[in-house]
C-alpha cells in the first residue's frame, strides 16, 4: 500500500522562498520595462548601430537644434557589459561611439544611451 508523502521542513523552507521571491521578480521585471519604455520616449537622436561580434558601434546624427549627449551600450555574453565614450553633438552633427566586449561569447546586442 502507498504511504501518503508529507512535506519535510526543508521542502516547506524552499516552497516558502519561492513564493516570497516571484512578486520580487515580477515587480523588477516591470520597474525595467517602465525605465526602457521612457528611455525610448526620450531619444531625439537618429542612431543606427553595428557589431563584428566583439565590438559595437553606434553611429548617431543630431537631427535637434541644441547639444545632445550619446554613448554606445555593448551587451556582452557571459562578461560584463561595455561603455563607450560619452560623444557630445552640437545640431547637424555626427559622431561614433565604440566600446568592446573584453571576453565571454561576444556582442549580444548594442544599445544606445542618450543623456
Amino acid at each position: 500500500m502507498n504511504k501518503p508523502r508529507r512535506l519535510t521542513g526543508l521542502a516547506l523552507k524552499l516552497a516558502a522562498m519561492a513564493a516570497a521571491t516571484l512578486p520580487v521578480l515580477a515587480v523588477t521585471q516591470g520597474t525595467a520595462v517602465a525605465q526602457q519604455e521612457r528611455a525610448v520616449a526620450a531619444r531625439v537622436l537618429t542612431c543606427t548601430t553595428d557589431t563584428d561580434g566583439y565590438w559595437g558601434h553606434a553611429h548617431c546624427t543630431n537631427t535637434t537644434g541644441g547639444e545632445v549627449s550619446f554613448r554606445v551600450h555593448v551587451v556582452c555574453g557571459l562578461w560584463p557589459d561595455a561603455y563607450g565614450d560619452w560623444k557630445k553633438l552640437a545640431p547637424g552633427a555626427t559622431d561614433i561611439s565604440s566600446a568592446r566586449c573584453f571576453g565571454g561569447s561576444g556582442v549580444g546586442g548594442v544599445l544606445v544611451e542618450e543623456g
